[in-house]
């Protein structure tokens, strides 16, 4: 991750069928301030916000929240709790005209390069189920201290795929 870096970069992933995941510059900015480089910092995390672009099968992260009164944090864990993130994402809707729309999760792991435990994967599968979006996937975030990660999965299979990612577009 970018830390202390004043010029930073929006982060472009590949999805299936040549589609891109963008992480906007000011995304990046707020999910890397979070990542855990001191030994002490505790695991960070909430809700992808952001617009299916019309014409195409891009998605675009414009907002992301982040921890929220009635969030467990430790160093090893993140839960996020239902009610303030959903009366952003509800204010939000509303005040996008209906276009920012929840998109996925995202959290921070104490590790370089961050791959999904197998309780973030109970989660994503279950959230995969249960949550109400309007689009076939979802999204999910790592970041690492020194990398940040993408999934998308898909809701009909419960599949998951790592995207690659595929530039630092400027901002």
């Amino acid at each position: 991750m970018l830390r202390g870096a004043v010029d930073v970069t929006a982060l472009v992933f590949l999805r299936e069928g040549g589609a891109r995941f963008k992480l906007d510059a000011a995304v990046v900015r707020v999910m890397g301030g979070r990542a855990q480089h001191d030994p002490h910092a505790l695991e960070a995390g909430g809700v992808l916000v952001g617009r299916h672009i019309r014409g195409s099968r891009d998605v675009v992260v414009d907002l992301v929240t982040e921890p929220m009164p009635g969030d467990r944090q430790s160093r090893y864990s993140f839960h996020r709790s239902q009610k303030p993130h959903q009366r952003f994402l509800d204010e939000i809707w509303r005040t996008s005209r209906k276009t920012c729309v929840y998109l996925g999760e995202w959290h921070t792991h104490p590790e370089r390069h961050p791959s999904p435990s197998s309780v973030d994967l109970a989660d994503w599968r279950k959230r995969l189920v249960k949550d109400q979006v309007d689009s076939e996937s979802m999204f999910f975030v790592i970041v690492g201290q020194v990398e940040t990660a993408a999934w998308e999965g898909f809701r009909g299979t419960g599949r998951l795929a790592r995207l690659e990612a595929v530039q630092h577009a400027p901002t």
